[in-house]
């Protein structure tokens, strides 16, 4: 709750040369274990979490060059809201703003706005299209040159430049034109996880950049290529789309505190397993409070966050509940990186080269300086070195950046 905490990382991630730093965001207090909130308020999962446009405004204001990515939910705000925050955002940054495009995945969310329950999620999806498609008219609804300032004619902005969209869609109507002025970028940078097959599609449709979490270098490969085909179908350029892999990676002076600080997290997650898994139901929306741990994993729905589940019962096999949370829990990501960051620089190498991939996304287990400073004092110097990530920013705007290097 204190603006320092979000300053100091902005200003860590830009020293190392970060594209962006993306926002995560839930607008829920969870309750997805024994019905209750308890748990989740005992132990401060996901709870606080303060409104992402502040957020991001006090990153944007405390850096030149890092992208600044809040996370805005589809059925949380209007088509016009979102277009008018983050071109706001692109605007007071100088052409740093973006927006990660969620639909959200919990019914107790849905229920703070007043409706029972978040739409199925196809629909969902269905849904977002005809929101973003708002959203990006309204983007296009200024010419990049309107605001013209003609001193001799004292004319600001040239009425021919800016357009109504009168948007009549299935799902949203806006009569436009926003009345915040041009973004800088044009279109601010929309980022976007999609790991379902409605999920790949509005990726490939919209999206600059992907973040994906699957696990394993084929079927990162898999996945990539898949929706590299897909932007190709729709006649974009795949090239002009980074789609990064989200991974947790374990970085330490050596290989022994490594391999230290996995087995703490391994008997950790042993020792609490119902945080664990209420956790994962927090992700999922759902309560595994009533299901035996020491039974194998069986069927499990949701019209929550699909990708997720799916990915935990593919990994899940014929191990127990309880074996198939702690080895998930525990898990790096997309990839297990653990070592020194030589090593780890090395594993990621070797991991792009074979996927074909633009990169990864570094998620911390925690915020202290400690865990930061190891990947941008730790491994950001050993990537540099192998000339994997840049040394220094070529352009201003976050999408020039973006797809520079």
């Amino acid at each position: 709750m204190s603006a320092d905490l979000f300053v100091d990382l902005a200003r860590s991630i830009e020293r190392a040369g970060f594209d962006y730093l993306l926002v995560e965001d839930s607008i829920y207090i969870g309750e997805n274990w024994q019905s209750s909130r308890d748990i989740f308020l005992k132990n401060g999962m996901s709870i606080p979490r303060q409104e992402p446009t502040v957020v991001a405004t006090l990153m944007a204001q405390a850096t030149r060059h890092l992208g600044i990515v809040p996370t805005l939910s589809t059925f949380a705000y209007h088509p016009y809201l979102v277009a008018r925050i983050v071109g706001t955002l692109d605007q007071v940054s100088g052409g740093r703003g973006g927006w990660n495009m969620v639909t959200g995945s919990s019914d107790l969310s849905a229920q703070n706005f007043g409706m029972n329950a978040l739409p199925p999620h196809d629909r969902r999806y269905e849904m977002a299209h005809d929101f973003i498609d708002v959203v990006t008219k309204l983007w296009d609804s200024w010419d990049r040159d309107a605001i013209v300032a003609d001193r001799r004619s004292g004319v600001l902005i040239d009425p021919s430049r800016v357009r109504t969209i009168d948007h009549r869609g299935p799902y949203y109507a806006s009569r436009g034109p926003l009345n915040s002025g041009p973004a800088p970028q044009g279109r601010p940078v929309i980022a976007q996880a999609g790991g379902s097959g409605p999920g790949r599609a509005i990726a490939a449709k919209y999206a600059d950049t992907i973040v994906a979490s699957t696990k394993g270098v084929a079927a990162m490969k898999e996945y990539r290529d898949d929706v590299r085909a897909q932007m190709a179908a729709l006649g974009r350029d795949p090239d002009s789309c980074k789609v990064l892999f989200l991974v947790f990676p374990t970085v330490a002076p050596s290989r022994e505190e490594a391999q230290i600080r996995v087995a703490r997290r391994l008997a950790d997650a042993e020792a609490n397993i119902d945080i664990r898994l209420a956790q994962f139901g927090w992700i999922t929306n759902l309560d595994l409070s009533g299901y035996d741990l020491d039974a194998p994993v069986g069927e499990l729905t949701t019209n929550g966050h699909q990708s997720s589940l799916a990915t935990f019962l593919k990994r899940a096999g014929g191990k127990t509940l309880r074996e198939a949370m702690v080895s998930y829990s525990t898990g790096g990501g997309s990839i297990d990186f653990v070592g020194t960051p030589d090593d780890i620089a090395a594993q990621m190498d070797e991991a792009m080269a074979e996927i074909g991939g633009d990169g990864f996304l570094i998620s911390l287990g925690d915020m202290s300086r400690r865990s930061i400073a190891d990947i941008t004092d730790g491994l950001v110097p050993a990537l540099q070195q192998r000339g994997l990530v840049r040394r220094s920013y070529e352009h201003r705007q976050f999408r020039d950046n973006l797809l520079a290097f």
